[in-house]
């Protein structure tokens, strides 16, 4: 592995970190904002990485995501993963704010994505494609930051997806519960287990195609013209 792919490992790492810690994290400061505080009372928004890493989600599947395309022959894979769920009370957010305020928590990661993705376009379309005359701290910078709108566009396109477990689903189980159309939330309620078997699905058919790779790329287009 050459300086090159070392620096875009390296940025790819830092960039993931960012998107899934601060996901995390924004979820149980909006809660916080709605009189929950028990992801503040477990020590869940600080920015320490340690506390949120999941050894599957931040470690396992982003390492086999990387490397397994290597071991085939290909270029390094792209990465991808989770940090630990952030506790939320959900009945203390409804009774302060109502199913308006569970919605929030339930969408403030995504929020916090493509608000990061979008900040991290804009450093983007001002920097110069590094060459090789440059230097590693600009390369390494430029990796980064394009490393944190693409990762931060996959994730907030991926968690908008109704898949149980995913904000998307939590976002349509209450606004359905607001609207009292009660048969959708015990849909989702009863589809949580089955999440990641949907999740498999979506990845290993053409799904991908028209749930994730269009959306992400027509996000990606929006932002750098």
């Amino acid at each position: 592995m050459d300086s090159i792919e070392i620096l875009k490992l390296t940025a790819a790492v830092i960039a993931l970190l960012i998107a899934i810690i601060g996901h995390e994290i924004m979820h149980g400061l909006v809660a916080y904002a709605h009189g929950d505080a028990t992801a503040k009372n477990a020590g869940r928004l600080s920015i320490n990485p340690i506390i949120h890493i999941d050894l599957v989600g931040s470690i396992i599947v982003p390492a086999a995501m990387y490397f397994i395309p290597i071991l085939l022959g290909a270029e390094g894979g792209f990465l991808f993963g989770w940090a630990k769920p952030v506790p939320v009370n959900t009945r203390t957010v409804i009774a302060n704010g109502g199913y308006n305020a569970a919605m929030q928590v339930s969408l403030a990661g995504i929020a916090y994505n493509i608000f990061v993705a979008t900040l991290a376009s804009v450093f983007l379309v001002s920097m110069v494609p590094p060459t090789t005359a440059d230097s590693l701290l600009y390369i390494f910078a430029y990796l980064l930051v394009m490393k944190l709108m693409l990762i931060n566009v996959v994730l907030a396109v991926f968690n908008l997806l109704p898949i149980p477990q995913f904000d998307g689903a939590h976002f349509l189980m209450y606004l359905s519960m607001k609207y009292n159309i009660h048969k959708v939330a015990e849909f989702f309620q009863k589809a949580e287990p089955y999440g990641m078997i949907v999740v498999i699905v979506v990845l290993m058919t053409p799904l991908k195609d028209y749930l994730l790779i269009w959306p992400i790329q027509i996000v990606l287009r929006l932002l750098t013209t």
